[in-house]
């Protein structure tokens, strides 16, 4: 018997063949564990995924994984790496950079942004070497992923090769380019970039601190293995040296457009999040929009904090395929907007 068809379903079927067409996978070529900085002796890795597509000098996705500044790698953001570079013409870069229990529990929150700040200089200045295009790089991050992306951009004026070593503070990253200084980098906007994802990012961390996180009752230090500190060590805290924690937050470094020109920003969050909760993300882009910055937003119901974390977990009660839609549509229709792919 002949199967009868409205004109809704065939609209229907219709809409389904465009979207599995638009979003069938190519192949893409990884490249794994290159080492791209080694400070205080402490190797960093990256993983680079690039699409086998015809396009030449490809965009570049810089990848920054979460775990509250004391857990995770980038096996943690493997499944956003690959998804990204298989439906895309983008390069991903997915990296690992120092948590704060590393080097014998001494790296402090200052080194992990100096680590995302070199990661950045590292891929524009190597990026060629697997068929990118360095004036075409955007950063994502999500939780504190999102705070080290977001940091390395908003504070890339502030370079200095003495770091936090001497006041007034600024960021030394990890990797410079031969012959260059810090300085330099600022100097030539070095690290201007032309996009950036935060998925549920943290933006202040004063807050951070006051709410516990330096205490025995955080369970992340005992996850992590390591005894409870201050973020720059036990003889700074912020109560009494509020400047270093601000120097480590994001809106301090929110200024007019004029004054200083920021990359279109896509902020997004789950409506259930209650480490980043829609609230907070709400608020850091209203600032933007106030000072004439380039932003969208958008909160995704029923999604948790994580939801972009590879592989399956509980607290998401879900699997990354699952999880991840429909932010993942999202992050590459805002990035296929702003390479104009």
């Amino acid at each position: 018997m002949m199967r009868r068809f409205s004109l809704y379903s065939i609209f229907t079927l219709f809409f389904m063949s465009l979207c599995a067409s638009a979003f069938a996978a190519h192949e893409i070529k990884h490249f794994r564990d290159i080492t791209w900085a080694s400070p205080k002796g402490f190797d960093l890795t990256l993983d680079i995924t690039v699409p086998e597509t015809k396009t030449k000098a490809k965009p570049v996705l810089v990848i920054i994984h979460g775990g509250g500044w004391l857990l995770g790698s980038k096996s943690g953001m493997v499944d956003l790496a690959d998804s990204i570079a298989s439906r895309t013409d983008i390069i991903t870069v997915n990296i690992n950079y120092r948590l704060l229990a590393d080097v014998n529990n001494t790296t402090t929150t200052n080194e992990l942004i100096e680590d995302a700040m070199g990661a950045v200089l590292w891929v524009k200045d190597n990026i060629k070497n697997y068929g990118g295009d360095p004036g075409k790089v955007a950063v994502t991050g999500d939780s504190a992923g999102g705070h080290l992306a977001v940091m390395a951009t908003v504070a890339r004026r502030n370079l200095d090769s003495d770091g936090f070593d001497k006041k007034p503070l600024g960021f030394k990253p990890t990797y410079l380019p031969k012959g260059v200084s810090a300085e330099q980098v600022a100097a030539k906007d070095g690290l201007k970039i032309q996009a950036v994802i935060l998925s549920y990012a943290a933006f202040d961390m004063v807050a951070v601190a006051k709410s516990g996180f330096e205490a025995e009752g955080n369970q992340f230090w005992k996850w992590a293995n390591a005894k409870p500190r201050g973020l720059f060590g036990d003889k700074i805290n912020v109560n009494d040296n509020p400047e270093y924690y601000e120097a480590v937050s994001p809106q301090q470094y929110l200024v007019s457009a004029k004054e200083l020109a920021l990359p279109k920003q896509f902020v997004h969050v789950g409506a259930l999040d209650g480490l980043t909760t829609p609230t907070v993300a709400k608020a850091y882009v209203d600032n933007l929009k106030k000072l004439g910055k380039p932003v969208s937003f958008k909160i995704y119901e029923g999604k948790n904090h994580g939801f972009l974390d590879s592989g399956c977990n509980d607290y998401n009660n879900g699997c990354y395929k699952d999880l991840s839609e429909p932010a993942v549509t999202d992050m590459i229709a805002f990035l296929n907007k702003v390479f104009k792919l």
